[in-house]
């Protein structure tokens, strides 16, 4: 008889385990990645939706540690060591949490990942703690959304939006000691065997501004090795030569560009000539 009661018991939980209804999540999960300098940046969050709710100072409590979403804590991974508003943060996943008011947020990093939403949170457990400023644009967002913006070589902006509640922070990422190390490896110390490598070495020259002498002799190697000239290469001479204050050169350069861009298709580039062009009468 017990035998009897024990298989039925099991059918019963293996029955309500597996008769479950598939409905949407109220707070459905997203993953938000992107690349910040040379910096894998990932975010895993929970959306929670206003539904004529009261946001500020209710869904997002005022002077009281957020789980910067729904559900568990928002998880934000980073493949390489970085820079959150100038301070430094290590490679590696962390838990997301915020503390707001009506005018400031502070942005808090844990490295304890395993508790479900703030219930358990303990300051002792922060990598960071740092204020931005909370700004309230006239623009409304329904559900809670994460975003990048305003991406430079080097850094962007995470950016916090709820209805009319924003606040953001920049990520930045260390860029040049690394693109310098392989110019210096692999075209100043080496003779590349891609002729690209030149065009990349040149072209992060020019973004710089460094040795424009330098940065042409390289782009003049880069349209040399390969067998048909291309339009986005001789661009960057044509921006070079201008740079150096060589006009007339920079627009024949930029008159071929044009004309092997029109060759090629891309009307962006035929603009972009045409607008150096202008640039140099």
């Amino acid at each position: 008889m017990k035998k009897i009661i024990l298989l039925l018991s099991a059918f019963s939980l293996t029955f309500l385990a597996e008769a479950q209804i598939a409905m949407p999540a109220p707070s459905p999960t997203f993953e938000l990645k992107g690349t910040i300098g040379l910096a894998e940046v990932n975010v895993v969050y929970s959306r929670p939706s206003a539904r004529g709710r009261e946001v500020a100072g209710n869904l997002i409590p005022y002077n009281e540690v957020w789980r910067t979403g729904a559900n568990a804590s928002t998880k934000i991974t980073f493949s390489k060591d970085v820079k959150l508003n100038g301070n430094p943060v290590p490679a590696g996943e962390y838990a997301l949490y915020t503390q707001f008011s009506e005018e400031t947020a502070t942005i808090i990093l844990s490295k304890n990942l395993s508790w479900w939403g703030a219930m358990g949170y303990d300051p002792k457990d922060d990598l960071l703690r740092f204020d931005v400023p909370v700004k309230h644009p006239s623009s409304m967002y329904e559900t809670f959304t994460i975003s990048f913006s305003d991406f430079t070589m080097n850094s962007a902006n995470l950016n916090m939006k709820w209805e009319h509640t924003k606040a953001m922070f920049t990520i930045e990422s260390e860029v040049d000691k690394y693109v310098m190390a392989d110019i210096e490896s692999q075209v100043i110390d080496a003779t590349p065997t891609n002729a690209g490598v030149y065009f990349q070495a040149a072209g992060y020259y020019y973004d710089t501004e460094r040795d424009s002498k330098l940065a042409l002799e390289w782009v003049n190697k880069a349209i040399e090795g390969n067998p048909q000239k291309q339009y986005w290469v001789v661009h960057l001479k044509a921006k070079l030569l201008a740079r150096m204050g060589m006009n007339k050169e920079a627009q024949a350069a930029a008159k071929e560009s044009m004309e092997l861009a029109k060759e090629g298709g891309n009307p962006d580039y035929v603009r972009l000539n045409e607008k150096l062009i202008e640039s140099l009468k």
